[in-house]
């Protein structure tokens, strides 16, 4: 990848070149292991912490770096050079955790929470969807009963389940949407609900197609007491938080589905230059090397699309249509480069030792998490005013 000095200045290339050491040091040697133990270890996020990684894009009241669009996409560019998806969502979860505290929550939650969340030291996880439900958040059925006039004090009574839930095992507290009011989304608030609480439980790690390394479960409630003031924003006021977050969501899982486009492309050029048949390298036959022009072509035009959506965010511009136009190109194309790269290697890309193998899989979830390659169009829909 070149220099994109229009959109990316020397801090941030900076952190790209900390981020990326970081990866080679404490990821790349220990990668493959991961995946197939299904999980990574505790000390990843400390470290992680350590080096800055984790509070890029927070608030600096809290050991954060502030809003910058451009210096998280290069932090996320280089997090992907993991070559696991699932490594770079689990380490990620804070992202999609912690922006409600972080706007919406009272002093006493951000103090208590967020600092330790930035240094590595508690994992954060955002709880919404659940088994009767994905993209259809206005009907979610988890129940947050409030009681003022017992032995508790001003809390909640939750019950209700959720599902898919990224960190999910490991959490040590979760956002989770509940409902506080009647159906629809003027019923749904969002509550910080600490593991360690009596009824709080989780089932066995979920298995999954792809992401091996990220731990996702589901997240029971049973009768959990919860103070009212682990409210995050108004009661019944949920639904629009949430929906707030989804734009950085998306972009992100843009940024995603272009560097496992990226690495795919990579690794089928070196496999063009060193494999060879009828006696030659396979990149010198023309059927491989305009597959690889196709794929190279998709690529560039994907990550420059999602650089100037990213660039519209960083100005403060309405960018709803366009950052779903941007997951939807970015998904497409990675769909079409990891498959293309499977079928460049052959039966080696069917073997688990293939970073394509690995990216052909992990690719799976982008067009489906944060928002479906349909919901996206319905939202492109609407924002065409048809």
């Amino acid at each position: 990848m070149g220099q994109y000095t229009s959109y990316f200045n020397d801090v941030h290339e900076q952190a790209r070149l900390s981020a990326r050491q970081f990866i080679q040091r404490e990821v790349l040697p220990h990668i493959g292991a991961w995946e197939e133990a299904g999980t990574f270890p505790r000390e990843i996020y400390r470290k992680a912490g350590a080096a800055g990684l984790l509070g890029v894009g927070h608030d600096p009241a809290y050991g954060g770096t502030g809003d910058d669009v451009f210096l998280k996409v290069a932090v996320t560019e280089e997090i992907m050079r993991g070559t696991s998806g699932g490594f770079a969502a689990s380490l990620g979860s804070l992202d999609i955790a912690l922006p409600p505290l972080e706007k919406w929550g009272s002093q006493a939650l951000k103090d208590k929470f967020v600092p330790p969340v930035l240094a590595g030291e508690l994992i954060a996880a955002l709880a919404i969807t659940e088994p009767s439900g994905g993209s259809d958040v206005a009907s979610l059925k988890t129940r947050a009963e409030r009681r003022q006039n017992d032995a508790n004090g001003d809390h909640y009574v939750v019950n209700g389940s959720k599902i898919f839930i990224t960190s999910g095992i490991r959490a040590d507290f979760y956002v989770a949407a509940v409902r506080t009011g009647g159906p629809g989304h003027g019923g749904i608030s969002l509550l910080l609900i600490e593991r360690e609480r009596a009824g709080v439980s989780t089932g066995q790690p979920l298995k999954k197609m792809g992401w091996w390394a990220s731990d996702t479960a589901e997240v029971f409630f049973d009768n959990v007491i919860v103070p009212a003031e682990n409210l995050i924003g108004s009661e019944n006021a949920g639904f629009l938080l949430i929906m707030s977050n989804f734009q950085m969501e998306r972009l992100n899982l843009a940024v995603m589905a272009n560097m496992t486009s990226q690495i795919a492309l990579e690794e089928s050029l070196r496999w063009a230059r060193e494999r060879e048949a009828f006696g030659k390298p396979i990149g010198r036959m023309q059927v491989i090397r305009h597959k690889l022009a196709d794929m190279a072509t998709r690529v560039e035009a994907s990550r420059e699309f999602t650089y100037r959506v990213a660039a519209r965010i960083a100005e403060g511009l309405p960018s709803i249509k366009e950052v779903s136009m941007a997951k939807n190109f970015a998904t497409q194309t990675s769909d079409f480069v990891t498959t293309e790269a499977v079928q460049i290697f052959g039966g080696m890309g069917y073997m688990r030792e293939s970073v394509v193998e690995r990216l052909y899989r992990d690719n799976r979830i982008l067009s489906i998490g944060g928002g479906t390659y349909e919901i996206m169009n319905e939202v492109i829909a609407k924002q065409l005013e048809l």
